[in-house]
């Protein structure tokens, strides 16, 4: 049986790092995954109203598809100045990639906002949003073990009408193989069942990671409402496009190319379906991104194409646990 990694986090997956920033006053925040020396990435987008930048550089036939760090942030398309922030402390630090050898390093920074403006805080920022300087401290608190919860980019996300969070979770599949996930829960659909309690993701679920609690068997996906409390996400405002969203970062310590990556991180996104019930709605930005450090070949042929087909279906798996994971815990 497949378990989780020591910490049950994506920083099981070797040589990532992990740093939060918060603004309490603005009740928003920024996550950062690092990426030393750069690893493969690629990202797969669902949602009906992303914020997001870098895509089009992870796509698979352009030159440089890789990532020194991933991006996540709340504050709507005023956070996508968070990576800013990154770019510079990771150039500073001489990641990146290196054209002269005189010049600042380039890092490639994908990134991808959730929307929190209208959960309360002191968004009156003026010409000074606070991402920028949000995404330099998220760099400086990187590190293997943190926080999961109200956190970084989930510290003003909501789950449907329940508070958001930051969640994550690991895999290791054997062989060597690890796979981590890293998701800022921010739909518009619910992680709960009817019930209120039991987590869409329960049959996924490891060692109680969130909460342990069972459906009642008379409970059936099919005899629900599939967007509930629709009354009380109208009067919130999460009915119009972009104002909700799951952001996520899936890794994997597989030799995977640009193209594999891709599927990986598509085949992930059936962790939100999993978990979240709607999924990929007009009124989400979905985006999962995927990264792959190389250390460990998964051969060639046949062979590898069943390895990629296990690296996503675990994906999705550890996903729709992380998923779960920064709901429970946010407070």
């Amino acid at each position: 049986m497949f378990r989780p990694g020591p910490l049950n986090l994506i920083t099981d997956v070797a040589g990532l790092s992990v740093g939060h920033a918060v603004s309490e006053a603005a009740r928003s925040g920024v996550t950062v995954l690092l990426c030393p020396d750069g690893w493969t990435a690629a990202v797969d987008v669902r949602g009906g109203g992303p914020g997001i930048r870098e895509s089009d550089t992870l796509r698979p036939e352009n030159n440089f598809s890789q990532a020194h760090a991933v991006c996540l942030s709340g504050g709507s398309v005023f956070g996508l100045g968070a990576a800013d922030g990154v770019t510079t402390a990771l150039s500073m630090a001489g990641q990146g990639v290196r054209r002269v050898a005189a010049l600042p390093a380039l890092p490639i920074v994908p990134a991808a906002v959730l929307h929190d403006l209208g959960n309360g805080g002191d968004k009156a920022w003026g010409l000074d949003p606070p991402y920028r300087a949000l995404g330099l401290a998220a760099v400086a608190a990187a590190g293997v073990d943190f926080a999961l919860g109200s956190v970084g980019a989930g510290r003003g996300a909501m789950a449907g009408v329940v508070k958001g969070g930051l969640g994550s979770a690991s895999l290791e599949l054997g062989g060597g193989l690890v796979v981590g996930a890293l998701a800022a829960v921010n739909p518009v659909g619910s992680v709960y069942m009817p019930d209120g309690e039991t987590f869409w993701a329960w049959p996924f679920e490891i060692d109680g990671e969130f909460g342990g609690r069972r459906p009642a068997s008379a409970t059936l996906p099919g005899a629900v409402d599939p967007v509930p409390d629709d009354s009380k996400l109208a009067a919130l405002g999460r009915f119009a496009a972009g104002a909700n969203t799951t952001l996520a970062v899936v890794a994997c310590n597989a030799d995977l190319t640009t193209a594999e990556a891709t599927r990986v991180a598509m085949m992930a996104q059936d962790g939100l379906s999993r978990a979240i019930r709607p999924a990929h709605t007009p009124f989400d930005g979905d985006v999962v991104f995927a990264v792959a450090s190389g250390a460990v070949s998964i051969g060639e042929g046949l062979a590898r194409s069943v390895a990629i087909a296990r690296l996503g279906s675990a994906a999705a798996d550890t996903l729709a646990r992380a998923i779960a994971r920064g709901v429970f815990l946010a407070i």
